[in-house]
């Protein structure tokens, strides 16, 4: 067996590419990424913090302007084991937009959903489209995502997937297979092609691509608003509530 909690909170921890320029800063307690060549958003990220109350504001401050500095978005996870207890206000004091998101779980037996037809593992012959669909719907920069998607598929751990609508690249996602559970993360439809069950369709296409490789059980930091319901209905049940920092 294993600890639910754990598997939602804690190992997605290092769901993150070891990109060439990636930067892990990690000592009890604190677990940080910078990555100086994506500036428009993701994998720079204080990914844990449990700080002593004594050194709360220092590290605070020194975290925020290594991003700020350097003209990078950021996110700072306050989720379930984070420290002091005041730290939420601490972020929100320093200008952090707070956004909930929850910790979600469910088997990864699939359901009957959309046509699996219509979905393909990213190679390097889609991964250009892969990229256009993640670019538009994340509002970053494309060639910044390409060249971190191309290193994705040469590490060969996370797993990348691409739907199409009536023969047009139109949502996308991806997760990363650990040891007991699968990490899904990133999906997007783009804003034309929403409504037609293309979310859906990627969750399955996940969930049964991770099951047929022996992982039984399915996590995600789902955004409250707008992820989070989707997945309810799609059998996610809710293990925690993470509040989520943005700057």
């Amino acid at each position: 067996m294993f600890d639910l909690l754990e598997e939602v909170i804690v190992t997605p921890r290092r769901a993150f590419p070891r990109l060439p320029d990636l930067q892990v800063i990690e000592r009890p307690g604190w677990l940080q990424i910078v990555t100086p060549s994506l500036k428009t958003g993701g994998l720079n990220e204080v990914i844990y913090s449990l700080l002593e109350e004594r050194d709360a504001d220092a590290t605070i401050d020194t975290a925020i302007a290594t991003y700020r500095e350097r003209g990078l978005k950021f996110r700072w996870n306050a989720g379930p084991g984070s420290g002091p207890p005041n730290l939420a206000d601490r972020l929100e004091s320093r200008g952090l937009a707070r956004n909930w998101g929850r910790g979600m779980a469910r088997s990864t037996v699939a359901f009957r959903g959309h046509p699996l037809g219509s979905i393909v593992e990213v190679d390097d012959k889609t991964v250009d489209a892969y990229t256009h669909v993640m670019a538009a719907g994340w509002d970053a920069d494309f060639d910044a995502l390409l060249a971190l998607h191309r290193f994705v598929l040469a590490e060969a751990r996370q797993r990348l997937f691409l739907a199409y609508c009536a023969g047009v690249p139109a949502a996308a996602a991806s997760y990363v297979p650990f040891e007991r559970s699968a990490f899904l993360m990133g999906g997007v439809v783009l804003p034309s092609f929403r409504g037609r069950g293309l979310y859906r369709a990627l969750v399955q296409a996940r969930l049964s691509h991770a099951h047929a490789r022996g992982i039984a059980l399915a996590t995600s930091h789902a955004r409250e608003e707008t992820s989070a319901p989707i997945l309810e209905k799609l059998g996610f049940a809710t293990v925690c509530r993470l509040p989520m920092f943005f700057g």
